[in-house]
C-alpha cells in the first residue's frame, strides 16, 4: 500500500505552489503521461495485493485495477476529462482511504 500512497503524493506535487486549473492540465503532455504512469502504479500495486488477499478491504479496490488496466491497454480511450476527473474526485478519494486502513 506504500506504492499507491507514494503515487498518490506524486501526483498532488504535480500541482504544489499552483491552482489546479483544467486548462492548464489540457495543455501539459508530460504532466498527463506522469498521472498515466501513477495510476498505472497505483492500479498495479492494488492487483498485487488482491492476488494475494482477496479480501483485501479496499473500497473501489476492483475499480482501480479496472483503470489501470484502460489506461494501460484502452489509451486510446483515455481523454485528459478522464484523467482530471482522477485528480479532482478518485485520487483524492483513494488516498482517504488507504490513510484510514495504514491507521
Amino acid at each position: 500500500m506504500n506504492d499507491v500512497l507514494l503515487s498518490i503524493e506524486e501526483v498532488e506535487s504535480y500541482f504544489t505552489g499552483q491552482p489546479k486549473l483544467f486548462e492548464n492540465f489540457k495543455k501539459d503532455i508530460l504532466r498527463q503521461r506522469a498521472i498515466e504512469r501513477n495510476v498505472d502504479i497505483m492500479g498495479e500495486a492494488i492487483n498485487r495485493i488482491l492476488k494475494i488477499d482477496a479480501t483485501f478491504q479496499l473500497p473501489n479496490a476492483r475499480a482501480i485495477v479496472n483503470t489501470r488496466n484502460r489506461v494501460i491497454h484502452g489509451y486510446d480511450s483515455v481523454t485528459t476529462e478522464f484523467l482530471w476527473s482522477l485528480i479532482i474526485k478518485h485520487i483524492p478519494a483513494l488516498k482517504e482511504d488507504i490513510q484510514s486502513l495504514l491507521k
